[in-house]
């Protein structure tokens, strides 16, 4: 890959842990080896958790461990306008509906299916909003209802064909996009998703490699749909292993005492805490 641009993309919801020094190390230390670029980038979509404070911590360790980064950083929630630009392109070729289910409502048609399908990350959506007329769709808007905006995967995956995706150092990955339903592109809150936002910003980023965690591979298959059918460059990707704590729990937020942030304060150096994230010198 003769020009590599790799990213780290946190969430400014909590504190960094060791699995994301772990995620930004690798990204970075792929791009190092190439003579590359690292990109950091802030997914801060979802406004009610996100935190100004939280970034700035996260600058902050991301310093203190040593990496940097090519200015300047980008944030999702300055992006809102792209995203929503791209939602009515697909609402304007049809492959896009307005989902008015709650949660519960999926809960409970799930339940109530003898054969509920389910997908990589457990059941999925049923489609109870699929077949509504536009005139019902458009009468419960008017009436204020708060309503998603779903991905006609089916529809969508008919229209492009079969795809495939390369792993770095594996073999070609065939894409099964709806494996994995009727995926939201646009939330209730705001006109964006992890989906959407994430393939966008890569390829206006020029990320040419995509590093990230191996919980995150099914959504590859989804994010090889969107740049099929938006005509976005296709990157290689390469999933690594995630960090895991003593009772083989995968590392999340909740768990302060192996954040960053915690490590420092109790007198670790960032060649220690790097080592603990899978990094030694």
């Amino acid at each position: 890959m003769a020009d590599v641009v790799t990213r780290f993309a946190p969430s400014p919801t909590g504190h960094l842990h060791l699995g994301h020094a772990h995620s930004a190390l690798f990204a970075w230390h792929r791009a190092q080896e190439a003579g590359g670029r690292f990109l950091l980038r802030i997914e801060d979509i979802d406004l009610g958790r996100c935190r100004p404070e939280f970034e700035a911590a996260i600058l902050e360790d991301l310093a203190w461990l040593g990496l940097t980064w090519e200015e300047p950083v980008r944030r999702q929630s300055e992006r809102l306008a792209d995203y929503e630009a791209v939602l009515d392109r697909l609402t304007d070729e049809g492959l896009l509906y307005p989902c008015f289910c709650t949660r519960k409502e999926i809960e409970a048609e799930v339940a109530a299916s003898a054969a509920a399908p389910h997908g990589p990350e457990g059941p999925l959506y049923p489609g109870i909003c699929r077949g509504r007329s536009r005139l019902e769709q458009a009468r419960r808007i008017a009436e204020g209802a708060a309503y998603a905006l779903r991905l006609d995967v089916a529809a969508a995956a008919g229209l492009v064909g079969p795809l495939t995706w390369e792993e770095k150092s594996q073999a070609t990955v065939t894409a099964e996009p709806t494996s994995h339903g009727d995926v939201v592109l646009g939330r209730k809150d705001v006109r964006s998703s992890y989906h959407l936002a994430v393939t966008l910003d890569d390829a206006d980023q020029g990320v040419t490699l995509v590093t990230r965690g191996e919980d995150l591979r099914p959504a590859t298959d989804v994010h090889r749909l969107l740049q099929a059918l938006l005509d976005l460059p296709v990157p290689v990707w390469q999933h690594h292993g995630l960090v895991f704590d003593d009772s083989g729990r995968r590392l999340a937020k909740r768990h302060d005492a192996l954040s960053v942030r915690a490590l420092r304060d109790g007198g670790k150096s960032p060649a220690e805490v790097r080592a603990m994230a899978g990094f030694p010198d």
